[in-house]
C-alpha cells in the first residue's frame, strides 16, 4: 500500500470514529470488513470481535450469551436465526431495547459487491421524550401518537429502501455503460428495432460492416440506414422476425461485394434484435476449403480409373507398334497411325486430369501485378494471329499483392488463348484489372468474338465440356475455375454487346510493407550499383556497397546489422555471388541478380540456392521479391 492509500485509510477511519453512531460492514461471507470505535463501545465487544475478518456468527453468539436478545430462545437458535437474516441481504429497519435499558435503532442495507452495512443509533433519549410527551399531553390521543410512531418507523424503512434503489440504479447505469462499451468494441453491428422498424439502440458499428452507411442511426428506419438495395435483400427476413421467427441469412453487399451475415431475433415487446457481421474473409477461406475437398474427392475417384486406363493405353500403343512393323497395306498402316495418335491423345488427357486433381497448392508471394500483366502480354502476343490485338488496362494500386503469380498467369494465359480461338483471324482481346473496394481484385478477359452460347454459359465450367470438337479437351476453363477457387475467389462467365468475357475475382491482400534495414549491395558495375542503390534507398533501406566477393565477405563479418544481401552472380575476380551465399550467416535473406541466359549452368545453380532477379528489373519487382523473402 503506498503513502496516499495509507493516508486515505487513516482519514477514513478517523472520520468514522467521530460519528456518534455505531457502524459495521460485513462481506458476503459475513466476515467483518470495517467498524468504528462506537461499535465496540456500544456493545462492549472484545478486541478480537472488532478486528478485520471477525465472524458475524461469533459476534451474535457473544451478544446472545449476555442476554442481548432476551431469554425466550436458546442461544444457538437465536444465533442461527440472525445469521439467516443477515445472509438474505435485504434492506431493513428495526428498534429494540437492550438489557441495560438502552433503546437502539438498527438500519441495514445490502452492498452491490455483496455483504451489508449496518448503522446502530442510540435513540434512548428520543424514546424518553416521547414517553414524557405521552404522559404530559392529555390532549394528544393515544391513537394519534401511535400513528406518528408508526409513520416515523415507516419513513425510516422507506429511507433505507430508497438508498437501496439508488444503489441499484447506480449499478445498473454502470452495467449499461460497460455493456455499451463492449458492444462498440465488437467487430459486428448490434442493434435493436422497435415495432415500427426504427432503431432505438445501435453500437454505432453499421458503417464498419457496411461502408458508406451512417454510424449514428438512432431514430432512422432500417430502410433509410441500409439503403434501398440492401433493404430489399433483408426485407423478407425482417418480416419473418416481426412474425416471431428467428432468421439468419447471408447476402452480398453491392458497393464492394462484401459477404454479410445477418441475424434477426424477435423480442417479447414486438421489436427485433439485429446482428450484422462481415464474413468476407471467412467466406473466402470456406471456398478454399470446399474446393480442396472437391479436388480430394475427384482425385480419389479418378486415380484408380486413370491408372487402369493408362495401362490399357500402354497395351494399345504396344500392340499398334507391333502391327505397324508388319507387312500391312497402306490403308492398314493409316489406321494404325490414327489409333496411335488417338491413344497418345488419351494419354495427354490423363495428364490433364492428373493436373486438375493433383496437389495444386497455391503459394502466395508478394507480386507486382503491373509486371505480371506486362509479362503476360509479351508471352501471349506471339501466339496471336496478325489480325488479333491484345491490350492490358491495369488500374490496380501500385503495390505488391499476395497471390501465386504462376497460377494466376497460367489461368490468364489459358483465357487469352481461348479468346484467340473465339476471335478467329481478327478481333481484339482485352485484359482489364481493378479493385472492388479493398475486398477483391477483379481481372476480366474479354474478346470481340461471337460470345458464349446458352449451353456454354451453363456448362463451360464442367470438366470435358468443349465447343472445339476433337481439338479441345474441355479442361481449360475448369482448371481456371479450380485456380480461382483455391485462392478463395470466384469466376463468372458472361456475354457483352461486343463478345464474351470471363471475370476472375481474387481476394485483395496487399503484401506487408517493406521493412527498412541495412542492405549489402554487391555489384561490380559502378553505373548499375548506383542505379540499384537509388532503388533501395527509395524503398527505405540504408545501403553499404561492395564490388567483389572478398569485399562482401569482409563487410558481412564486420557489420552485424545487415538485414539483406543483394548480389550480382558474376562479379569482379574469380568469385561469384554463389560464393557469398555459401558463407553468409544462417537466416540472412539473400537475393541474386543476373543478365545470364536461363540456359547458363551458373544461372541454373543459382536458382537452386536463392531467388534470382533477371536484369533489367524495376523497383516494383525488387520490392515485391524483398517482401516475399521477408514474409
Amino acid at each position: 500500500m503506498d503513502i496516499t492509500e495509507q493516508r486515505i485509510k487513516a482519514m477514513t477511519t478517523a472520520g468514522l470514529n467521530l460519528i456518534g453512531q455505531a457502524l459495521s460492514i460485513y462481506d458476503s461471507n459475513l466476515k467483518l470488513v470495517l467498524s468504528n470505535r462506537r461499535f465496540k463501545e456500544m456493545f462492549d465487544l472484545p478486541d478480537e470481535l472488532v478486528e478485520r475478518g471477525a465472524l458475524f456468527r461469533d459476534t451474535i453468539h457473544f451478544l446472545a450469551s449476555r442476554g442481548e436478545y432476551g431469554d425466550e430462545e436458546s442461544v444457538e437458535e437465536m444465533v442461527n436465526l440472525r445469521v439467516e437474516q443477515a445472509l438474505a441481504f435485504e434492506p431493513h429497519y428495526m428498534e429494540r431495547v437492550r438489557p441495560n435499558g438502552q433503546v437502539i435503532s438498527i438500519e441495514g442495507a445490502p452492498l452491490p459487491q455483496g455483504g451489508w452495512v449496518a448503522v446502530y443509533t442510540d435513540i434512548t433519549g428520543t424514546r424518553r421524550a416521547e414517553n414524557l410527551l405521552r404522559a404530559r399531553s392529555e390532549e394528544l390521543s393515544e391513537q394519534l401518537l401511535g400513528h406518528a410512531e408508526e409513520l416515523s418507523a415507516t419513513n425510516r424503512k422507506l429511507a433505507a429502501t430508497i438508498k437501496a434503489l439508488e444503489e441499484a440504479k447506480r449499478e445498473l447505469t454502470e452495467i449499461e455503460a460497460r455493456t455499451r462499451m463492449m458492444t462498440e468494441m465488437m467487430p459486428a453491428h448490434i442493434a435493436h428495432l422497435d415495432s415500427t422498424g426504427r432503431y432505438d439502440y445501435s453500437n454505432r458499428r453499421l458503417s464498419a460492416v457496411l461502408p458508406g452507411r451512417p454510424s449514428e442511426i438512432l431514430g432512422l428506419h432500417i430502410s433509410e440506414a441500409l439503403g434501398a438495395s440492401a433493404y430489399r435483400r433483408v426485407k423478407a427476413h425482417l418480416a419473418k422476425a416481426y412474425d416471431g421467427e428467428t432468421s439468419v441469412f447471408e447476402f452480398n453487399e453491392d458497393q464492394d461485394s462484401r459477404r454479410i451475415r445477418v441475424s434477426f431475433t424477435p423480442d417479447d415487446a414486438g421489436g427485433v434484435y439485429v446482428m450484422s457481421v462481415d464474413i468476407t474473409e471467412e467466406t473466402q477461406a470456406r471456398v478454399v476449403l470446399q474446393q480442396t475437398r472437391r479436388r480430394a474427392m475427384a482425385a480419389q475417384m479418378t486415380s484408380g480409373l486413370a491408372h487402369d486406363f493408362s495401362n490399357l493405353l500402354t497395351i494399345i500403343l504396344g500392340m499398334q507398334s507391333k502391327l505397324n512393323k508388319m507387312d500391312l497395306s497402306d490403308e492398314a498402316h493409316e489406321l494404325v497411325a490414327a489409333t496411335q495418335q488417338t491413344a497418345r491423345r488419351g494419354g495427354q488427357l490423363l495428364n490433364r486430369i492428373a493436373d486438375m486433381t493433383g496437389n495444386r497448392t497455391p503459394h502466395p508471394q508478394a507480386t507486382d501485378m503491373k509486371a505480371l500483366l506486362e509479362d503476360l502480354r509479351i508471352l501471349a502476343s506471339p501466339s496471336l494471329p496478325r489480325g488479333v490485338g491484345l491490350s492490358v488496362v491495369n488500374t490496380l494500386p501500385d503495390r505488391a499483392l499476395m497471390l501465386d503469380p504462376g497460377m494466376v498467369q497460367d489461368a490468364l494465359l489459358n483465357l487469352v488463348l481461348n479468346a484467340r480461338d473465339a476471335c478467329g483471324s481478327s478481333g481484339q482481346i482485352t485484359i482489364s484489372a481493378h479493385t472492388i473496394g479493398e475486398i477483391w481484385v477483379e481481372i476480366t478477359v474479354s474478346d470481340t468474338g461471337p460470345g458464349f452460347t446458352p449451353e456454354a454459359l451453363e456448362k463451360a465450367l464442367n470438366p470435358f465440356f468443349t465447343t472445339k470438337g476433337s481439338d479441345g479437351s474441355g479442361l481449360g476453363l475448369p482448371m481456371v475455375y479450380d485456380t480461382v477457387k483455391l485462392a478463395g475467389g470466384d469466376l463468372n462467365l458472361k456475354n457483352t454487346p461486343s463478345g464474351a468475357s470471363v471475370v476472375l475475382r481474387l481476394p485483395y491482400r496487399p503484401a506487408p510493407p517493406v521493412q527498412g534495414g541495412l542492405v549489402l549491395l554487391v555489384e561490380d558495375s559502378e553505373d548499375l550499383r548506383g542505379q540499384f542503390r537509388d532503388m533501395l534507398v527509395e524503398l527505405g533501406f540504408a545501403v553499404i556497397e561492395a564490388n567483389s566477393v572478398d569485399e562482401a565477405l569482409a563487410l558481412i563479418n564486420s557489420v552485424e546489422d545487415i538485414s539483406l544481401v543483394l548480389s550480382d552472380i558474376r562479379l569482379e575476380g574469380s568469385g561469384t555471388g554463389l560464393d557469398i551465399l555459401r558463407q553468409v550467416k544462417p537466416g540472412l535473406p539473400c537475393i541474386l541478380m543476373t543478365s545470364l541466359p536461363s540456359s547458363d549452368p551458373l544461372y541454373q545453380r543459382a536458382l537452386a540456392l536463392a531467388p534470382v532477379l533477371r536484369k533489367p528489373f524495376s523497383q516494383a519487382q525488387l520490392s515485391a521479391l524483398i517482401q516475399t523473402e521477408a514474409a
